[in-house]
């Protein structure tokens, strides 16, 4: 039931790795995966393991049968945390071996079964290791780092530059002013002003958001203010969101786009705590906490006077700043898990894992979109996985260039994940979405060659062998991607035939 990690899907349900030469051993846990539909991978030795998930292939559990009297094979459990520090791995040995029991948990073993084995038995410590694994995800997406600020949005601070911002957030909450929020599209403002809100007194009343860049200027009026007019006779009222979020918070997103009318009637709000309501002049007082947002340029909404200079002087004396993603890549993994358990809810479907191959792309991405592009890529990944990635000459894709060899960074520093030059807003569209899933699909594709190639010295025959392809499609997709002998990095544990200098032996 072997399969060629180049080809296969890079996120499955089930996956249970098997290390084994024994027939009765690869029988019984064949039968115990078709019960309970598990997919089912074997491998002959712990080095063919090593090699599996460094091709990017990660089982959800791992199974390894020890030779009987062979100890020494204890010591391929290092090198497999080294690679998969979380994988949870389960040691089965003979009667003889039972005494290093202690030693194969301190070097990385999760259960230890000692022969006769009973197929009960067995099913049961994969179940449970499984279910380890699934309680340990769950633990890492509602862990302390994340924190729910309302019932869809939450805030991640695991890294240092959130950790100061949630600081921030706190000491502001307690101080009834207005806030400045700062940020690139999709980097988070809005999350960052329902912090404010829901750590502060008024975290019992409402939030509402009003986007002023989403209505022209006499409706964005009476969306703040409300009107009162004389209908056919009938006096007609309609109270504004300032009313309406009484004693709560209201975040103004995009202030830069606000007409300088209503801009000159919000500077009164902040000033007298009162208006006047549009229609009938009546005084209106308020009790509403006002949070601003903006990804524009301020200095130049200021020159250009789209912004008041004294209402920014009211706004800005307390400013938060949130970051863009590409500050904070340091929480890729927890994000991605997060949005991905997030939306496996919202849709009703199983959530996926993510390969190494699509992590190390998404460290590689600038994520000009931000959290929102970050989202979208998630939501997309859910639905489709990675079922589109092949392996030989009729999958001839193409980054765009022409060919899929990676040219590096582009003139905008971002790295080499192919995304359309122009506008950052732009790229976090639909074009932008393909591109990265196209391109995580070439870096895995060619990370799995430039492995094989690797291990066999660029013996491209032992390669292609070991890749599961014929020697023509190796040679053609050495071709396309541009690859050569010259970028071979030998890899770093033993048993690949080089010294340390990268010359063969």
């Amino acid at each position: 039931m072997n399969s060629n990690p180049v080809t296969e899907n890079a996120i499955e349900a089930v996956r249970l790795l098997v290390v084994s030469k024994e027939p009765t051993v690869v029988r019984s846990l064949w039968s115990i995966g078709e019960t309970n539909s598990w997919q089912l991978e074997t491998v002959g030795s712990g080095w063919e393991a090593l090699e599996f998930v460094q091709a990017g292939v990660t089982p959800d559990v791992l199974l390894l049968d020890l030779p009987r009297g062979d100890a020494d094979s204890l010591h391929i459990l290092r090198w497999l945390r080294r690679l998969r520090p979380n994988l949870p791995i389960i040691l089965l040995c003979y009667p003889d071996d039972a005494g290093r029991k202690n030693e194969a948990i301190r070097l990385g073993a999760q259960d230890y079964l000692v022969r006769p084995l009973d197929d009960e038995q067995l099913e049961s410590v994969i179940r449970g290791q499984l279910g380890s694994r699934d309680d340990s995800i769950e633990m890492e997406v509602t862990s302390e780092d994340i924190e729910q600020v309302s019932d869809d949005a939450f805030f991640v601070g695991a890294s240092p530059i959130m950790r100061k911002l949630r600081a921030q957030a706190e000491l502001l909450a307690q101080a009834n002013v207005p806030v400045l929020i700062l940020g690139e599209n999709g980097s988070g403002k809005d999350t960052a002003a329902r912090l404010i809100h829901k750590l502060s007194v008024r975290s019992g009343f409402k939030f509402l958001k009003v986007n002023c860049a989403a209505l022209p200027g006499d409706l964005l009026e009476t969306e703040l203010f409300g009107y009162e007019r004389n209908d056919s006779g009938v006096m007609r009222s309609k109270p504004g969101k300032l009313e309406l979020c009484a004693q709560g918070t209201i975040l103004l997103d995009e202030i830069t786009e606000m007409p300088t009318s209503v801009q000159s009637k919000l500077l009164q709000v902040l000033q007298n705590k009162q208006f006047f309501r549009p229609g009938s002049g009546a005084a209106v007082d308020v009790d509403v906490r006002i949070l601003a947002a903006s990804s524009a340029n301020i200095e130049r909404a200021l020159s250009e006077k789209k912004l008041r200079e004294d209402l920014y002087y009211r706004l800005s004396a307390f400013t938060v700043q949130a970051p863009p993603l590409r500050q904070r890549k340091d929480e890729l993994p927890i994000l991605l898990r997060h949005f991905m358990h997030h939306l496996a809810k919202h849709y009703d479907m199983t959530p996926r894992t993510f390969s190494p191959a699509v992590l190390d792309a998404c460290h590689a991405y600038s994520w000009p979109g931000n959290l929102r592009e970050l989202e979208e890529f998630v939501k997309r990944y859910l639905v489709m996985g990675d079922k589109e990635l092949e392996f030989g000459p009729e999958s001839d894709h193409t980054n765009g260039n022409g060919n899929g060899h990676s040219n590096g960074k582009h003139d905008s520093g971002r790295e080499a994940l192919h995304i359309p030059a122009g506008n950052g807003d732009r790229a976090s569209g639909l074009n932008s979405l393909k591109s990265l899933v196209q391109s995580v699909r070439f870096e895995a594709e060619r990370t799995a060659i430039a492995t094989a190639l690797e291990k066999t010295g660029w013996n491209r025959k032992a390669a292609a062998r070991l890749l599961g392809v014929s020697y023509r499609t190796l040679l053609y997709k050495i071709e396309q991607y541009h690859m050569s002998s010259s970028e071979a990095h030998p890899a770093a544990y033993p048993g690949n035939g080089t010294r340390g200098n990268g010359k063969r032996i």
